[in-house]
């Protein structure tokens, strides 16, 4: 192993001492292997292992080269004239900070470049402004040094205008640095403008071990410089034989791979991206953020409504000095559920690689990155179609609980004992809590009563087998539990939710203040009877004598003269909760017929159900599935059948509560139910006609 690791490193260092030696230190276009011969010509390599490392020794290389007395004055020449990085706004995170701790700048020294709000797109670099920006730094003695452009943000995929943002650079003296998912695009053969753009850059950032689904594989950071001795100073080149080894991982993927099979791999990337960009422009509320990038490997959309009468917020860009209160509830509603979506569809189709995420201006959002998960994940034209079909299959569910939300607020408030708690994280129709009586608002202690009862309520809701699901979630701010209902269809009948929710409620409450009375009662019973017991034993102890107590005399004074004493004792009833003697058991050899027990409270039910109908949906009498006559027959004859099975004494009560009422049955009527009531008629029914009535109900 050792010997064949010298003969890899000598063969490595006479190769690179040839080029040296040919070339200046300096790749030309042919040494660069794969797909790029031909489109970045003059261009050295750096590999790294931290994707930021290669923009940081850029950065080094750029103040070297535009600060000639560095070396010699070090920070006095850059607090005479700061230098300027220009970042875009769609940058990854931390891009910023990452660059001023690794050179020692001050954050001062960077400048966030605004993307395009009012033309163009939202993620875009905003070039006439980044030009003001440049003068402005001119004026005011600074040097303008480094700016780093998208080839593919990391959030949604869009490609800066790079051939406009190369003139300004050339113009001022910039250096241009390109980075991003789409720079992969350029090993393919046919190459958008603003990406083949990219290869008139000073220095790009390339990350192939994602791309191409190889682990441990080094990023490589490709610029132009003439200058060797300032690339190394900046840390680009170096003649310890481990960083001359990094390479060799991605030299032995690629060489495994080959030129077609790393065309393939991101070729097919692409082919998936613009299959679902396809497929989901056929389908209704569903909004793709990158449909002007056609070249784009990255699709992100998100499920958009737009209610009758919504706030027109939705439409535009909140303001930066928006207040929380007016951001709409419908935008809170949408985020909370492409959330719920997205986290549905990751467990649905899993090699999707689908992810979710926030962005400032589209709020929730989910991202599509086959370059980035397709090779390590298999993903196929298959598991794309799956997740257009599972899409289309969850938006009835999205839609209709997006709608229900404001009918559902407007029932629980107009309940009372309900609270509706407003939760813009619930994907839901809304969240419920319930008041009860010891249920003390100015408190932020904790509750267990509250926590007992919608315990008990999420238990006896479950109970009911519904399509719906209920949830207790988290303690909400005062430290009280509240019942989190789950999404809805469009036979969902809100005020049933909302009566069965607050019957079973006040049900549970009744039932758990009815136990702590009587575990009160029989507390107090028992002290009762202990104190009775005591009076009993003083009382028989003065009936008795002292003498009786004592063991020897007591036992002569027994047989001589017997005690005749009646057995006393005490029994409690629970039903009537009072202390009574057990004297009348002793002596009558029967027990007391005692006190009829309360009724148990319970909550008023919900309405019946026909067969088969789950709760909380509307019955077949109110649908529209069925026709009008239809629905008219069915419940006619429904109603017969509960006529004739409730029997003639059910027909003589009728009969007789219509008696002188305004449109009671004629006399006849009342004639023949008093002959049926005494068995003289019967009612001549088509047994078969009974039978098929009997299955209708």
């Amino acid at each position: 192993m050792g010997k064949n690791l010298k003969e890899a490193m000598k063969m490595l260092e006479d190769s690179q001492r040839r080029t040296e030696e040919e070339n200046g230190k300096k790749l030309v276009s042919g040494d660069i292997p794969g797909p790029l011969q031909g489109r970045y010509e003059n261009g050295c390599a750096y590999f790294h292992e931290e994707e930021r490392e290669g923009l940081a020794k850029i950065c080094r290389l750029a103040i070297h080269s535009r600060y000639e007395d560095f070396v010699v004055d070090g920070f006095n020449v850059l607090y005479n004239k700061k230098p300027v990085i220009y970042l875009s706004a769609a940058a990854r995170p931390g891009l910023g900070q990452y660059l001023c701790n690794q050179l020692g700048l001050p954050f001062p020294c960077l400048c966030r470049v605004p993307c395009n709000t009012m033309f163009g797109s939202q993620h875009q670099m905003d070039v006439a402004f980044l030009e003001k920006l440049i003068k402005d730094d001119v004026e005011r003695g600074r040097l303008p040094l480094l700016l780093v452009a998208n080839a593919g943000t990391t959030a949604v995929g869009h490609t800066d205008k790079i051939g406009r943002l190369k003139e300004l650079c050339e113009q001022y003296g910039i250096w241009l640095h390109v980075e991003g998912v789409n720079l992969a695009t350029l090993a393919l053969g046919y190459v958008s403008s603003s990406v083949l753009a990219a290869t008139k850059c000073d220095s790009m950032t390339m990350t192939p071990g994602p791309w191409l689904g190889l682990p441990a594989v080094p990023a490589v950071t490709l610029y132009k410089h003439d200058d060797p001795a300032l690339t190394l100073v900046a840390g680009l080149t170096s003649n310890k034989p481990a960083d001359k080894l990094r390479a060799l991982p991605l030299w032995l993927s690629l060489q495994y791979l080959g030129l077609d099979g790393i065309v393939e791999r991101i070729k097919h990337a692409c082919q998936l991206s613009h299959r679902l960009q396809e497929s989901l422009k056929k389908v209704n509320y569903i909004k793709i953020l990158v449909e002007d990038e056609l070249s784009s490997p990255v699709v992100v959309f998100r499920f958009f409504q737009e209610l009758p009468g919504s706030d027109p917020v939705l439409k535009a860009v909140p303001a930066p000095n928006m207040t929380p209160s007016a951001v709409s509830r419908e935008r809170h509603s949408c985020d909370a559920l492409n959330r719920w979506l997205g986290e549905q569809l990751k467990q649905l189709v899993p090699a999707s690689g689908l992810t979710v995420m926030d962005l400032e201006a589209d709020g929730t959002c989910m991202r599509f990155s086959p370059l980035m998960t397709a090779a390590v994940l298999g993903t196929r034209g298959e598991d794309v179609d799956q997740l257009v079909a599972c899409i289309q299959s969850k938006l009835p569910v999205l839609s209709c609980t997006l709608q229900l939300h404001e009918e559902f607020k407007q029932e629980v408030e107009g309940t009372a004992g309900l609270l509706y708690v407003d939760d813009p994280n619930w994907p839901g129709i809304g969240v419920v809590r319930y008041e009860h009586a010891n249920d003390d608002k100015s408190t932020l202690k904790s509750d267990p009563e509250g926590e007992k009862i919608h315990a008990g309520l999420l238990k006896k809701l479950n109970e009911l087998e519904s399509d719906l699901t209920f949830k207790i979630g988290p303690e909400y701010k005062s430290m009280k539990s509240c019942l989190y209902v789950g999404m809805a269809s469009d036979d969902t009948d809100i005020a049933e939710l909302v009566e069965t929710i607050v019957a079973t409620a006040r049900e549970i409450e009744e039932n758990s203040r009815l136990l702590e009375n009587m575990t009160e009662v029989v507390r107090k019973g028992i002290q009762e009877a202990q104190v009775e017991l005591q009076k009993a034993n003083e009382e028989r102890l003065l009936e008795e004598g002292v003498l009786r107590q004592i063991p020897v005399v007591g036992s002569v004074l027994n047989w001589f003269s017997p005690v005749q004493a009646l057995q006393k004792g005490r029994t409690f009833n629970l039903t009537a909760g009072s202390l009574e003697s057990t004297e009348p058991i002793y002596v009558y050899k029967a027990q007391g017929a005692g006190v009829t027990p309360p009724p148990t409270p319970s909550g008023t039910r919900t309405k019946q159900r026909l067969p088969g109908q789950k709760p909380f949906k509307r019955s077949l009498r109110g649908s529209d599935a069925l026709s009008e006559t239809s629905s008219v027959s069915h419940i006619e004859d429904l109603e017969k059948v509960e006529h004739l099975c409730d029997g003639p004494e059910q027909m003589t009560l009728e009969a007789s509560s219509t008696e002188g009422h305004p449109g009671a049955p004629s006399p006849r009527h009342a004639d023949q139910t008093e002959a049926l009531k005494k068995g003289a008629l019967r009612p001549e029914v088509d047994h078969s006609q009974v039978e098929g009535l009997e299955s209708l109900r």
